[in-house]
């Protein structure tokens, strides 16, 4: 799937709009953050290889996302902020992405005053629905 948004290959999730950009914004900021790519092809396990799932597990208990390199308690809350914006990108449904306007602004703002989105994930097979 990469960095395509849902509904750029299912209208299930809606029109093609800015927002799909946004999406895609959102993985990058998370590869970033966490230092890994959102799939590796020598993982066999879905539930193993999804990037976002794994992120979003870190930020809801506290745990550090980066653990490769030495950061600053400013720099540990900063990656936690992009995390929760790029979480927020990510949202399956489009309508519950924000703008990118509104990304800038959570980016400028502070961790403080983000929510915790829901969990971005699209229920499967294999996993039970959030």
């Amino acid at each position: 799937m990469g960095y395509i948004a849902p509904e750029l290959y299912s209208r299930n999730f809606g029109g093609i709009s800015y927002k799909s950009d946004v999406y895609s914004f959102g993985l990058l900021v998370l590869e970033m953050v966490s230092r890994k790519r959102n799939s590796d092809p020598s993982i066999e396990s879905r539930n193993q290889v999804y990037l976002p799932e794994r992120i979003y597990e870190k930020v809801m208990t506290g745990e550090e996302l980066v653990l490769t390199v030495e950061v600053t308690p400013e720099g540990k809350e900063k990656v936690r902020q992009l995390a929760i914006v790029a979480l927020w990108c990510i949202q399956w449904n489009p309508r519950n992405r924000p703008s990118m306007t509104k990304v800038i602004n959570m980016l400028l703002g502070s961790l403080q005053d983000l929510q915790m989105p829901p969990k971005p994930f699209v229920p499967s097979e294999n996993r039970r629905a959030p």
